[in-house]
């Protein structure tokens, strides 16, 4: 999915682009797994799809972290579903 899609969704929701943008999530987990401390900072960029600046080894080393990229998806997901059971994000 596009980036231009999220943004079009967030303006229809009626979000402005000084609430949220499609970035802005990025930005937020980003925020919150580093400062969890508990995943490698590599690991998250690389959740990210923030890819190895070296093209051939970016090329060939594809599952960098893989193990803790996967823990890190499922805290994620637990996170969020807290959130939503504790009332805490606007439905």
């Amino acid at each position: 999915m596009s980036e231009n899609t999220i943004n079009a969704g967030l303006r229809r929701l009626e979000y402005t682009t000084d609430e949220m943008t499609a970035h802005g999530f990025r930005a937020m987990a980003s925020t919150l797994l580093n400062e969890r401390g508990k995943w490698n900072p590599d690991a998250i960029e690389r959740a990210l799809a923030h890819g190895d600046t070296d093209k051939v080894r970016a090329a060939y080393h594809r599952g960098t972290h893989w193990q803790e990229r996967v823990e890190m998806a499922q805290w994620w997901s637990d996170y969020l579903d807290r959130l939503r059971s504790e009332k805490m994000v606007a439905m």
